[in-house]
């Protein structure tokens, strides 16, 4: 059997250099596994202290992003685990389960190191196979970091378009039921065959109306109180029914008591029921149909924000105006900044449009604001900073934050690095962000202290123009 296992070693890339002497004292010290179906081999976030060879069996190897389990992998016969960890030194970055009953040999860290320490061939192909699990793991959790950014994107459309929407169904049924009422008081105020003076007092209170909803009483607390109060004590005192139910559409609409004195002097005590139910009425049927455009108008706003924010039907690089896309990217992230993040905005007035690919763009101020209000666990302050400089403009996104340690400041561009949870993250935002504004011949980097973290992204103006320079 030990002959079989050493055979089987010596026809792997990794061990096929070893002197004979030195394969069997590494088989000496392996150790046999063996896994049933769904059993974990490894898990990502522990420490890593051996490598796995794969004799019979598959073996899939996952990593957590956005919450779920992503496969990037499934390892054979004849195919080595966990030895990226094992060199970092660092803990496991992904996963394993066993998709079939599995046979393995574990290697220890210290054998292993004797391995490449005696065999350079064996050191080589270890980087061959590294350097392969890399650019295939990247290349899944870009698609990962995409659709998860497009999850962003779905969850913050899916809930600032909820409020309003909201709001117009509210408003369009309200308004159903209090349209048939403003008809059943036109009806009463018809049957009161009103004079001349009194239908010219009455068409005048028609027509004032939307210009009194566009410029509605916008009053304090106390003040409004005490309108409501006072109106409701002289509709009682006209004998209409339902008086506090009346006076606060009125007040909102401007019609105070002296007001109302004055316009209703032309009708009669007995006329001033169905006048005033009528007028309260048609107040509240304009007050419903402003809700509902304004509901509409949000809607609309979100929407083009959306387009815009992903240019969509536009070409790849576009002249781009920095503060739209950071405002827009506002409105896709509004439900995680309305917990408690005050929001700064130091924009230069006189920043010039930029030659960019514009919802590449985007997606880095999607990431740093992102990340910045993780950072500040949703409570604290962000500032949005821009500045013109020479042929370039430069963002900067800083957060009053924990702050990010001086020593792994260098590490955050690297690709799955990250400081978040196992499953929280996959590592490959800010290195996919920094790609981005590589791409358009800029820069990005960090500055950082407890109690505040700056991102800077510099910018060519012209892209084109410093590409051919280059």
């Amino acid at each position: 059997m030990d002959d079989v296992a050493i055979d089987f070693l010596r026809r792997l890339p990794l061990f096929a250099d070893l002197p004979e002497a030195d394969l069997r004292a590494l088989h000496q010290k392996t150790l046999p596994m063996t896994l049933q179906t769904g059993a974990w081999l490894m898990r990502e976030g522990e420490m890593a202290d051996a490598l796995y060879v794969v004799l019979a069996g598959a073996i899939e190897i996952t990593k957590r992003s956005g919450g779920q389990e992503v496969a990037v992998a499934v390892c054979g016969p004849g195919e080595i685990i966990g030895e990226m960890a094992l060199l970092e030194q660092a803990l496991r970055s992904a996963s394993g389960r066993a998709r079939t009953d599995a046979h393995l040999l574990m290697i220890h860290e210290r054998a292993f190191k004797q391995v490449l320490s005696a065999s350079p061939t064996a050191a080589l192909s270890l980087l061959r196979t590294v350097s392969a699990r890399l650019r295939s793991n990247e290349a899944l959790l870009r698609q990962s970091e995409k659709m998860a950014t497009l999850g962003t994107l779905a969850a913050g459309l899916a809930h600032e378009l909820n409020n309003p929407a909201a709001a117009v169904q509210r408003s369009s049924a309200l308004l159903r039921t209090t349209l048939l009422e403003w008809q059943n008081v036109t009806s009463q105020l018809d049957a009161l065959k009103c004079d001349a003076t009194q239908a010219a007092v009455l068409h005048s209170l028609q027509a004032e109306l939307p210009g009194r909803m566009a410029a509605s009483a916008k009053l304090d607390a106390l003040a409004r109180s005490d309108q409501e109060s006072e109106l409701q004590q002289w509709l009682e005192s006209a004998d209409i029914d339902q008086a506090w139910e009346l006076a606060p559409t009125l007040i909102t609409f401007g019609y105070d008591a002296p007001i109302l004195k004055v316009l209703t002097r032309s009708f009669k005590k007995a006329q001033l029921p169905p006048v005033m139910r009528w007028l309260a009425t048609s107040c509240s049927v304009y007050g419903l149909l402003d809700e509902v455009h304004t509901g509409a108008q949000r809607m609309s706003e979100i929407v083009k924000a959306v387009k815009s924010y992903t240019y969509l039907d536009q070409a790849p690089i576009q002249e781009v105006d920095v503060h739209e896309g950071l405002e827009n990217t506002l409105v896709i992230l509004r439900h995680k900044l309305k917990t408690g993040i005050v929001i700064t905005r130091d924009y230069a007035p006189d920043l010039p449009r930029i030659e960019a690919y514009a919802s590449e763009l985007n997606q880095v101020w999607t990431n740093l604001i992102d990340n910045a209000v993780d950072a500040m666990h949703g409570q604290g302050q962000l500032t949005l900073r821009t500045v013109a400089q020479a042929n370039h403009v430069v963002v900067e996104i800083a957060d009053n934050g924990p702050g990010i340690p001086p020593e792994i400041q260098a590490r955050i561009f690297d690709p799955f690095f990250t400081t978040k949870a196992p499953g929280s993250g996959t590592g490959l935002g800010l290195h996919i962000a920094n790609n981005i504004v590589q791409r358009h011949n800029g820069q990005m980097r960090v500055a950082s202290q407890p109690g505040e973290t700056t991102f800077h992204v510099t910018l060519p103006i012209q892209l084109k123009l410093i590409q051919h320079q280059l």
